[in-house]
């Protein structure tokens, strides 16, 4: 069995603390075993591993979340990005291919997709093997885990099982996406189970799907024709349109953390970070990631987040529906985790004529070093305030510490490799400030 870790996201669902590259998965701030914290990513991947199916995981994920990814779970791990976001089954597909063509796996290898984002117990990783198991035994083509409904939800899709055919498998009758509240009273008395979002099939039978949109038998040509393949969800292209599903019934604890309002009734501390509250403060979870205290008083069943992103306050039961906001908030990434430390944006300001300063503080980890490159419509000002590293301009390599101050202008080669930790300010100016305006290269440290 191959297990395919889904991770995608946009960044919405838990703004302020998440954005474009710093989606729900990668937040740690639920409990861990050690009596630290842990994302979500950290918690799926340490269950996987407790339940020993870690030897041969895939994760398919956007570019921009590789840094995060590797960051957080280490670099012995298979990661496939997708050459742009297209939707689930796309996503799917390309890992499918890297299996097939860069791992040389067998046809016949079940494959079992598994969203990244899914707080649940354990016995939920142990039903995995019971849904490839499912596909090896060719009782179905496609087989699915359904979860055993809490309530009438309206934010998941709905199957309804068969009569059953097999031991242990109910075939599927139907699929209903995201029906009214009546509608999902009426197909939980029928039996109906939540879609969990986790697939099981075997690779031949992803192989044909994709031939249908591109003549290939490499990684690469796939890749390369990534355009042709529709972008829709995989339950959309694949899982409607088969008509031999299974599914295997999942009946323990299981949330999507999709909101506020769910995360909060899992963090081991309602109060975090700077805050001061007063009274009348009741059922309210308040998360600070500013050095600016945030003070509450008077507030009950509500959630306060302060973030680099913005500052949120609502109540909990809002807070399902805040997507519809924050998409009109149009913003750049404030905050992100790459896999040599993180940066955050202090300011950034456009004046009237076009010219724009962006300041950042960027904390590299000791043995870790930012890629040689070039920008084409910034310069730079580096300000160090901690730590030792070592500083390459055009191949010319000089040390810096404390105090040292580095003007970096367009067009020069650059790179900074950190000794020990190292921290310094970043302030850009310039016609365009993005983080697409780099071009990298290599270099060689000694």
């Amino acid at each position: 069995m191959r297990i395919i870790l889904l991770s995608g996201g946009s960044g919405q669902r838990l703004w302020p603390l998440s954005n474009s590259t710093r989606s729900k998965q990668f937040l740690r701030l639920l409990p861990s075993p050690d009596g630290g914290t842990e994302s979500i990513l950290q918690r799926v991947y340490r269950q996987l591993t407790e339940a020993d199916l870690t030897k041969d995981i895939t994760i398919a994920s956007s570019a921009a979340q590789r840094d995060s990814i590797t960051t957080q779970i280490g670099n012995d791990i298979a990661l496939v990005s997708e050459p742009e976001r297209r939707g689930t089954f796309p996503a799917i597909a390309l890992a499918a291919a890297h299996l097939l063509y860069n791992e040389g796996c067998n046809k016949d290898e079940v494959a079992v997709v598994v969203p990244c984002d899914t707080y649940a117990d354990n016995d939920y990783f142990e039903t995995l093997q019971k849904v490839a198991d499912t596909i090896k035994n060719d009782s179905a083509e496609l087989a699915l885990i359904g979860i055993k409904p809490t309530s009438a939800s309206t934010k998941y899709g709905y199957i309804l099982p068969a009569q059953k055919e097999y031991a242990g498998v109910d075939m599927i009758k139907s699929f209903t996406e995201k029906p009214s509240r009546k509608r999902a009273e009426q197909l939980i008395s029928k039996g109906a189970l939540w879609n969990g979002g986790v697939f099981a099939f075997k690779l031949r039978f992803i192989e044909d799907i994709i031939n249908r949109y591109i003549d290939a038998d490499t990684f690469e040509q796939v890749q390369k024709n990534y355009c042709k393949l529709p972008a829709v969800s995989f339950d959309n292209e694949v899982t409607e349109k088969c008509h031999s599903v299974a599914v295997v019934t999942y009946n323990g604890v299981w949330k999507d953390i999709a909101s506020w309002k769910a995360l909060s009734d899992e963090l081991p501390d309602k109060h975090t970070g700077n805050i001061i509250t007063g009274d009348g403060v009741e059922n309210t979870t308040i998360i600070n990631e500013l050095e600016l205290p945030v003070v509450c008083a008077g507030i009950k069943d509500a959630i306060v987040v302060a973030g680099y992103e913005g500052v949120l306050v609502c109540s909990k039961n809002a807070s399902e529906d805040i997507k519809q906001y924050v998409e009109k908030v149009a913003t750049r990434p404030m905050f992100e985790e790459r896999r040599w430390g993180t940066y955050k944006v202090i300011n950034s300001t456009k004046y009237s004529d076009g010219f724009c300063t962006l300041t950042k503080e960027l904390k590299l980890n000791a043995g870790c070093n930012i890629s040689y490159q070039i920008h084409r419509h910034r310069d730079e000002v580096w300000t160090f305030v901690n730590g030792r590293g070592l500083l390459v301009i055009d191949g010319n390599v000089t040390e810096v510490t404390r105090g040292s101050v580095v003007h970096i202008k367009k067009g020069q080669l650059h790179a900074v490799r950190a000794i020990t930790d190292l921290e310094f300010i970043e302030v850009q100016t310039g016609d365009i400030l993005v983080e697409e305006d780099i071009e990298r290269y290599a270099w060689e440290w000694k």
